[in-house]
C-alpha cells in the first residue's frame, strides 16, 4: 500500500480534468481551490478503501473525486463563515473574488460532486448516493452546531467531540466506505471500515486543533491561533475550562469573549494558560487514544495481515503530520 503512489494517481487523474468553462467567475474559483494542493487525503481514503477490497482502485477514481470536490466546497463556505484570510497558505476564495462569488462556485461544486457517482452501475451508484446524501448533511449539522457553540458558554467535551465527528469524521469515514462500495465487498467489511475513519477521524480533527494552537506557522497553512482568535470552544479550551484554576478560567473566559483587531497578545496568553494547565499532554493522550481504537477496529476486519499493516501505516501517516 503506496500512499505516494495513490497521491500521484489521483492527482494526474485530478489534472486531466477541466474544470474552467464558460461563466468563467463560476469555474475559475472552483479550479483555483481545487489546484491548491493539500495532502488529498480523502480521496486517497477512497481509492484505499476499494484497493484493499478489490485490488483495483483505479475504478474508484470518480468516486474519489467526488470526495475531494465535496470536501472543497466545504471548505469554501467555511472559510466564508470564518471570514478566513489564507487558506493552505493562499488566500481564500472570497477573499479573492468575492462573497457571492465563493457562495455560488460552491454550491456548484456539490453538484458536480454528485454528477462523478453517474460512472456507476446502478446499484453501486445507488449506495454511493446514499451514503453521500446522509454525509453531506451531517456535514451541515456539524458545521451549525460549530457555530452554535459560539455563543454558548455551556458547551461540554462529549458535545465537541459529537460536533467534530459531524463536521469531520463522517467524511474521512465515508470516503473509505466509498472505496469498499465501488469493490462491492460485504457489508459488514464497508461497516467496519467505516468505523475506523471515524476514528481516525476524530483523532485527525483533535491533532488540527492542537496544531491550530502550537503548529509551525511556516508548515500549518492556516493562520496559527485562528482557533483564539475565533474563540472557538475547541478540546484545548474545554479541557482547560475543566483543570485551571478559577484564576485561569476567569482570564479564558474573559479572552472568549472579545473580538479584538491586535491577537497576539491573546494568543500569547492562551497559549501559556493552556501550557501550564497540561493541556498538549491532555489533548495528545485523546488523540492516541482515537487512534487507538481505529486500529482495534482492523482485527475484524477480513482482510489480509498486509492490507491491515497498510491500513495501519496510513493511519500512523496522517497522524504524524506536523502541517
Amino acid at each position: 500500500m503506496d500512499i505516494l503512489h495513490y497521491q500521484k494517481d489521483f492527482i494526474d487523474y485530478l489534472e486531466s480534468k477541466k474544470w474552467v468553462r464558460e461563466p468563467k467567475n463560476l469555474y475559475e474559483p472552483i479550479d483555483y481551490i481545487i489546484k491548491l494542493g493539500g495532502k488529498r487525503m480523502r480521496p486517497i481514503l477512497t481509492l484505499i478503501g476499494a484497493d484493499i477490497f478489490s485490488d483495483d482502485y483505479q475504478k474508484a477514481m470518480p468516486a474519489a473525486l467526488a470526495v475531494e470536490v465535496f470536501h472543497n466546497f466545504t471548505l469554501i463556505h467555511d472559510d466564508i463563515m470564518d471570514d478566513a484570510p489564507l487558506r493552505r497558505g493562499k488566500e481564500t476564495v472570497h477573499e479573492k473574488w468575492d462573497t457571492n462569488t465563493g457562495i455560488l462556485s460552491g454550491d456548484a461544486m456539490l453538484i458536480l460532486a454528485y454528477q462523478f457517482f453517474e460512472n456507476y452501475e446502478p446499484s453501486v451508484f445507488q449506495q454511493l448516493a446514499k451514503l453521500f446524501s446522509k454525509t453531506a448533511l451531517e456535514v451541515c449539522d456539524g458545521q451549525q452546531l460549530d457555530v452554535d457553540f459560539e455563543t454558548r458558554n455551556d458547551v461540554t467535551i462529549d458535545e465537541y467531540i459529537n460536533m467534530i465527528r459531524l463536521k469531520t469524521s463522517v467524511l474521512v469515514a465515508a470516503a473509505l466506505k466509498m472505496g469498499a462500495i465501488v469493490a462491492e465487498t460485504s457489508e459488514e467489511n464497508a461497516n467496519l471500515i467505516y468505523d475506523f475513519g471515524l476514528n481516525l477521524g476524530l483523532a485527525f480533527q483533535l491533532q488540527d486543533d492542537f496544531l491550530d494552537t502550537f503548529g509551525n506557522p511556516e508548515t500549518f497553512g492556516k493562520q496559527v491561533g485562528g482557533d483564539i482568535i475565533e474563540n472557538k470552544k475547541t478540546y484545548l479550551y474545554l479541557k482547560a475550562l475543566e483543570v485551571a484554576n478559577d484564576h485561569d478560567k476567569g482570564k479564558l473566559k474573559y479572552y472568549y469573549r472579545k473580538k479584538l483587531k491586535d491577537n497576539v497578545v491573546k494568543i500569547t496568553d492562551v497559549r501559556r494558560m493552556f501550557e501550564l494547565n497540561g493541556i498538549p499532554d491532555l489533548i495528545k493522550t485523546e488523540i492516541k487514544n482515537y487512534t487507538d481504537k481505529a486500529f482495534d477496529t482492523l482485527a475484524a476486519m477480513n482482510i489480509s495481515e498486509e492490507n491491515k499493516k497498510g491500513l495501519k501505516n496510513f493511519g500512523l501517516w496522517l497522524m504524524n503530520r506536523s502541517v
